[in-house]
């Protein structure tokens, strides 16, 4: 009977250290907020398929913005094309140098048409997921957070 109470013991605590050390996913529901930190912008719905991460505008949050807007300054096939249902985020992986982060693809920045380097980051117990687009290097560009609603 001691046995099979060590083992059962063992085993928890083994599972629970597996547990402590997974990593939030940024698979989910995301609303968007600007890089003013306040504006909340759109919902996106970020998927994965076969270890690749992407991002679909799922709704538009913006009073401002025309529920029909169209990316009228984008330069590749998504050009004059209706932002929501649009995919903004693309070609995302796990990073095989750093397990809290997926990057190696790109995000749209709609309104301006310019596609950057991307980084997702879930951040806050994955409550959170830092969003960061840069060109070149990392450190120079910008990074939004995102709040998971779902």
């Amino acid at each position: 009977m001691k046995t099979a109470l060590q083992l059962a013991c063992a085993l928890a605590l083994g599972c629970s250290v597996v547990l402590a050390h997974a990593q939030p996913s940024p698979v989910g529901l995301w609303k968007t907020i600007d890089d003013d930190g306040k504006t909340v912008k759109s919902l996106v719905r970020i998927t994965e398929n076969g270890g690749t991460i992407t991002g679909i505008v799922e709704k538009i949050l913006d009073p401002e913005a025309p529920s029909d807007e169209r990316c009228t300054n984008c330069k590749d096939e998504r050009k004059g094309k209706p932002i929501l249902g649009m995919t903004i985020i693309r070609n995302i992986t796990h990073s095989s140098s750093d397990q809290a982060i997926w990057d190696g693809g790109e995000i749209l920045d709609p309104k301006n048409g310019k596609t950057y380097r991307a980084q997702l980051k879930p951040v806050d117990a994955g409550r959170l997921l830092d969003v960061r687009g840069y060109i070149g290097i990392p450190w120079i560009g910008r990074t939004q957070t995102w709040i998971r609603i779902e």
